[in-house]
């Protein structure tokens, strides 16, 4: 009954601001015009059609504004006007009352206000759809004064979550039972991410230990800075971090009265991100404008800012592995490899033909290449694959949801900066660079450092484990030594072969190595 209602609310929303007519008006079709000046009748439409679809995303929750913020990135794919009024939903939803602030920094602190700062600014400086943030003056234990920034939650986000997420679930259910895609598409599954991710971001200490590692993983890298947290004033409703300054990401044109070198801020961005994704696989999964500024200090000029970590995707190994080699083919336009990794993930049934599939990506992707960003759509690019894989039966990855969203968000920010940036090449030598690394003697030295505790561990348990192996029954030893000296025998083939196959695959990499950096220089 729940989802009912939520589902009819959803409804008079869309009739209330006119969604229908706005979506009839952005056919060429005259028909279409015509019937949207028919549903239209009797409403007051007046208002900017821009205007209409914020008001009515925040109307509809946090999920639907989360969904406004992805889109407002993407002006290649929106009307101007549409998009300037959709950036509004990236740091100026309306706030919440102050006074309601200030109570939940005093029920989490159990202190009155004054006891904690300083100085506390009622007006937020930034209100989006989870939280709302204050600038503030810490006051710490010693006396010293700290410049801080106080986020808190908004009240009552977990019942609005919960309502679309079950509406969602239930579209889901409907999608998978309905649709010929629904076992390749994965609706169930891609939701279930979603419900991760929003809980997630409920959780304040969850993000401020995100932060943390974020700023412990770039610390050295001079690409950008990250708050320090202030772990005694953490809660899971408020948290309050050092306060940064900078121009945002979205003001351009500041960033160049000040000096930026704005080419230079785009490539560090696709550097920045590579190697959240790749060297940690770890990386801020929220990367809106509303969220990213660029530092003007002195001691700072030029690096990002990053801001609002309640969101992070993370890869495994296997993951960051696979995506490296389908990136690093891609580059190199080999496309007959980036079929075969399809097949060998297991993505595609693995009776595909290896050279249908090649055909299927290099007819998608081979227009694209040699082309600066502002002549590329990644969103159609992607929808084109999306056909693709719907002939192949390529099934959905859930895991990969929050990369492809914060792929979208890079491409967006990227063309805002410099529609010159070639997004491939300024990519590539990272990924390479990486490869190498992860087949290296360095990396397979790592691994045998990370393994040596557990067999220094196994190592004096052998005595002990011999031991209880010879007090086994008579009428089984005979058996068992048997077995164990031909496991022993085979086990000595094989160290054997792995010692002599080591050192050929190090010399191996030695000459791919020298190779490849020849071919670089």
């Amino acid at each position: 009954m729940k989802r009912l209602f939520r589902g009819a609310f959803i409804a008079w929303v869309v009739l209330r601001y006119g969604l229908d007519e706005l979506f009839l008006t952005s056919f060429q079709k005259p028909w279409l015009k015509v019937l949207a000046r028919v549903v239209s009748i009797g409403r007051k439409l007046d208002a900017p059609r821009g205007q209409r679809l914020r008001e009515a995303l925040e109307r509809l929750g946090p999920i639907f504004v989360k969904f406004g913020q992805v889109l407002s990135t993407r002006r290649d794919l929106l009307p101007l006007d549409v998009a300037d009024e959709l950036a509004r939903l990236q740091d100026r939803v309306p706030p919440f009352s102050s006074d309601i602030a200030v109570a939940s920094v005093e029920r989490a602190f159990h202190k009155p206000l004054s006891e904690i700062f300083s100085s506390f600014e009622r007006e937020p400086v930034a209100s989006a759809s989870i939280a709302q943030v204050h600038f503030a003056v810490l006051k710490d234990r010693s006396g010293k004064e700290h410049d801080v920034a106080v986020k808190v939650l908004r009240p009552g986000m977990l019942p609005a979550i919960e309502k679309d997420l079950g509406l969602m679930r239930m579209m889901a259910g409907w999608v998978e039972g309905i649709s010929a895609d629904g076992k390749r598409l994965k609706p169930r599954e891609v939701v279930a991410e979603f419900d991760k991710y929003l809980h997630d971001e409920l959780d304040l200490v969850r993000e401020a230990a995100c932060a943390a590692q974020l700023r412990r993983n770039m610390a050295g890298l001079d690409l950008v800075l990250i708050p320090e947290m202030y772990w005694d004033y953490c809660s899971s409703n408020v948290i309050v971090m050092q306060r940064m300054r900078g121009i945002p990401i979205s003001q351009v044109a500041r960033l160049r009265e000040a000096g930026v070198d704005i080419p230079k801020l785009a490539r560090d961005g696709v550097m920045l991100f590579f190697t959240q994704v790749f060297r940690d696989g770890f990386f801020h999964a929220d990367m809106h404008p509303g969220n990213i500024q660029v530092s003007v200090e002195p001691e700072t000029f030029g690096r990002y800012i990053s801001l609002d970590f309640g969101i992070v995707g993370t890869l495994t190994g296997s993951d960051k592995e696979y995506l490296a080699q389908n990136f690093t083919a891609f580059f190199r336009r080999d496309y007959k490899r980036v079929a075969e990794l399809h097949i060998e993930s297991g993505w595609v049934p693995p009776g595909t033909r290896v050279d249908e599939l090649e055909g299927a990506v290099r007819t998608v992707c081979e227009p694209y290449f040699d082309r600066p960003l502002k002549e590329i759509s990644l969103g159609l690019v992607l929808m084109r694959l999306f056909q693709t894989s719907r002939r192949f039966h390529v099934e959905i990855q859930p895991q990969l949801v929050l990369l492809q969203k914060t792929l979208l968000n890079i491409e967006g920010l990227g063309r805002e900066l410099d529609p010159d940036l070639d997004l491939w090449h300024t990519a590539r030598p990272f990924l390479e660079k990486w490869m190498i690394e992860q087949l290296g003697p360095q990396k397979l030295l790592e691994q045998i450092k990370e393994e040596a505790p557990r067999y220094a561990k196994l190592i004096p348990e052998l005595p002990r484990l011999l031991h209880d192996f010879l007090k086994q029954q008579p009428n089984r030893l005979e058996r068992d030594l048997k077995d164990l000296l031909t496991e022993q025998k085979r086990t000595n083939r094989l160290l054997q072969g792995l010692v002599y196959g080591g050192v050929g695959f190090a010399l191996g990499l030695l000459a791919m190595q020298l190779i490849v950096r020849v071919r670089l220089f």
